[in-house]
């Protein structure tokens, strides 16, 4: 990349001053060429107009229910001078309106078409991607105000990817927003993804005002979940999300940073979200391929918490629900007594490859009440799983670096079984002629002749990965049925020399009949994506690989490999 179109900034994180990488965000002009995001009419524009009731934005969509005032392009300077640009949609003659903020870089332009999966008729056009549609939420009471972040379209500065930085803009403009002439006060925020993850760090240092928070499938932390998960390089969506970023300035290149910086630092601890420190009522949603969602709900400090997870896909769900979580915010910005503390603290999908899915099944807890960890042990003699020790030694190998051999292990299911919970796998792994390993592992579901079950959205099991140098645990946030790591050094490995592994998997939600088969395969390369069924929307490069020769896993006697899955009744 040429010197012009890279920045380096040192900023200080806690103790660490650390040099941040930034590339040059995109021109005005670039506006909807993301293969993902939709094309919206760009102009500066500040200044109200009044959206008639009736009136159409997109073919098919719906009708405005209300008369709407845009107040478009209005400017709010934060605590450091930089301004930041919004636009405010609330209902023409509303008074002591609660606020609903949505947060991005994605633009808040409109008309835009509904995101993928979502109907037309779902929609007005007015609401941003993957944030609320003003059109129902001023029908019922509420102002939606589409911020564009730091560094993005005409707000000044430098983008951020989250963190403290985030944080502190969300708070001035939070404190700007509850003080409007016609907001009661109270606001909340709402999204899938971005503008999901962003709500997270909001929460943890919160405006006084800030009463509720409603995040729709965003990841916790960035290293963990998402640029380094496992230890191991997988920049692809990151690379694309920087190179499509509109602006006038810069912005944190989130793929150069994980090739910079690969074990943990202040830089990247800035860039997990303190969960611990989330006290305000938190309704979070979640589908079992993303599972740093779930665990938010485990660790957030609310007492006044529910999880949902779905079983389709996050921008069909997200706006399927708006009656839903109206019922939410009703409670707790509108104080309306609505009977919504009594919906069950936790809701799942329980899905069925193969058959009928269990949608919302209501449950006291996360993790549930009664989860049972079975522990699969794998048996290389035979290629099976067991469910006691497997006491005679026995080992298996794999070309590590070919890019598609494996080793698999099954078990037959002896009676219907749901396993709903968190899922680990213990692997006893040497190498053969390296000093590392990239380990991915994948669990699925077959029928009894062993063909490969999928359900909706091309589900097909929870995944895991981990690099073999990065093994040690974080005995502060590990627990018996969640290896966390510190990812703090290498631990290089010796050739011939067996180590134990921990590795996460994602959390699981799914049925198994009599005669069906759970099978666990194990390889160096991404084994979740060589399975998946359906097209890619994007076509990325996958995971940056330390592979080579072989790996070989061992079992039984001193070698006590088993996957732990959590049975409840």
């Amino acid at each position: 990349m040429s010197s012009e179109n890279r920045l380096k900034k040192v900023h200080q994180f806690g103790n660490e001053q650390i040099e941040v990488l930034y590339s040059k965000a995109q021109p005005f002009s670039a506006c909807g060429t993301d293969p993902i995001r939709p094309h919206f009419k760009l102009e500066f524009k500040p200044g109200s107009t009044i959206l008639k009731k009736g009136t159409t934005f997109i073919k098919d969509g719906i009708p405005l229910p209300c008369d709407i005032i845009w107040e478009q392009d209005a400017g709010v300077k934060m605590r450091d001078g930089v301004t930041l640009y919004c636009d405010i949609l609330r209902p023409v003659g509303g008074k002591n309106l609660p606020a609903i903020v949505s947060w991005s870089p994605y633009g808040k332009g409109i008309p835009q078409p509904p995101p993928m999966g979502v109907a037309a008729s779902a929609v007005s056009g007015l609401q941003r991607f993957e944030g609320p549609d003003p059109a129902y939420w001023c029908h019922h009471g509420y102002a939606v105000v589409n911020v564009d972040a730091r560094g993005t379209y005409y707000s000044e500065g430098n983008l951020g990817y989250w963190g403290e930085s985030i944080a502190d803009d969300i708070y001035d403009f939070i404190e700007w927003l509850a003080v409007r002439d016609w907001c009661n006060g109270k606001t909340t925020m709402s999204g899938n993804s971005w503008l999901a993850i962003a709500q997270w760090f909001a929460a943890a240092k919160p405006s006084p005002h800030l009463t509720a928070i409603a995040p729709w499938e965003g990841h916790i932390d960035l290293y963990r979940y998402d640029v380094l998960r496992g230890g191991i390089a997988d920049t692809g969506f990151n690379k694309l999300d920087v190179k499509c970023t509109i602006g006038k300035n810069w912005v944190e290149d989130m793929a150069d940073m994980a090739h910079r910086y690969p074990l943990m630092n202040a830089y990247w601890e800035d860039k997990g979200a303190k969960l611990e420190q989330i006290t305000i009522p938190a309704y979070i949603v979640a589908s079992w391929w993303a599972h740093h969602t779930i665990d938010a709900y485990r660790r957030i400090s609310s007492k006044e918490k529910w999880l949902r997870v779905h079983n389709t896909g996050e921008w069909p769900d997200y706006y399927e629900h708006s009656d839903d979580l109206r019922r939410f915010y009703d409670h707790y910005l509108k104080g309306i007594d609505n009977g919504w503390g009594k919906t069950p603290r936790v809701r799942v999908s329980v899905i069925n490859p193969g058959g009928k899915d269990q949608v919302d099944r209501p449950e006291k807890d996360w993790p549930l009440t009664g989860t049972k960890y079975k522990k699969l042990y794998l048996d290389a003699a035979g290629g099976k799983l067991a469910t006691n020790p497997v006491a005679n030694e026995s080992s298996v190998r794999y070309t590590a670096d070919d890019g598609k051999s494996n080793a698999a292990f099954t078990i037959d299911i002896k009676k219907d079984t749901d396993y709903i919970g968190y899922v680990s796998l213990r692997l006893w792994i040497e190498v053969e002629s390296a000093n590392d390993a990239d380990i991915f592992v994948v669990v699925h579901k077959l029928d009894a002749n062993g063909k490969l079950l999928t359900g909706g959205f091309g589900a097909i099991g929870p995944d895991g990965r981990l690099r073999a140098s990065h093994r040690e645990l974080d005995s502060r946030r590990s627990t018996p049925f969640f290896p966390c790591h510190t990812h703090r050094k290498e631990d290089l490995l010796k050739p011939g020399q067996p180590v134990a592994l921990d590795i996460e998997i994602r959390p699981v939600g799914m049925h198994w009949s009599t005669g069906e088969q759970l099978r666990l395969v194990i390889g160096g390369y991404n084994v979740m994506n060589s399975l998946k069924t359906g097209p890619s929307m994007m076509n990325l490069p996958g995971p940056e690989t330390h592979n080579e020769g072989c790996h070989v896993i061992h079992t039984g006697g001193r070698y006590d490999s088993y996957l732990q899955m959590p049975e409840v009744p």
